[in-house]
């Protein structure tokens, strides 16, 4: 049953199948996930800032995420078919993190929209973004 889909599951998962991914589940909900990314050994734009390539990773596996809570299972097979990101403001920080958020789920497919920010500034977001996942056997 879709939703039924915990935060120790999704760690476990990704690190078991996709331990170079370097992101982790923070929460998951029915609808709703938040992921964050490792930046630790992470090389730094000049300034500082988060690279937009960095901010593409963690949207990307947000919506890998998200899409398990949708289908009910966790999925290796679901890949993205696409993903568009606008880059809003320069992304300085120690902590980058990504909430995305269901928009719809059919029978093939997953959508999802993404919002990522920076430390505890969930209201100042670096970043915005949408993606699609297909599904296995679609």
């Amino acid at each position: 049953m879709p939703g039924a889909i915990d935060v120790e599951a999704v760690n476990q998962f990704v690190k078991s199948s996709y331990p170079e991914l370097g992101t982790w589940c923070v929460d998951i909900g029915t609808d709703l996930v938040v992921a964050e990314y490792d930046l630790s050994g992470i090389a730094r734009r000049p300034g500082g800032f988060i690279s937009g390539p960095d901010q593409f990773r963690l949207a990307d596996a947000g919506l890998w995420f998200l899409t398990f809570s949708a289908i009910g299972r966790l999925e290796e097979m679901a890949v993205t078919s696409e993903l568009s990101i606008r880059f809003l403001r320069p992304a300085v920080g120690k902590r980058l993190f990504v909430q995305a958020q269901l928009e719809a789920r059919t029978k093939r497919s997953v959508v999802g929209s993404v919002r990522l920010w920076c430390d505890g500034q969930k209201q100042k977001a670096v970043s915005v973004g949408q993606g699609t996942y297909s599904l296995p056997g679609a």
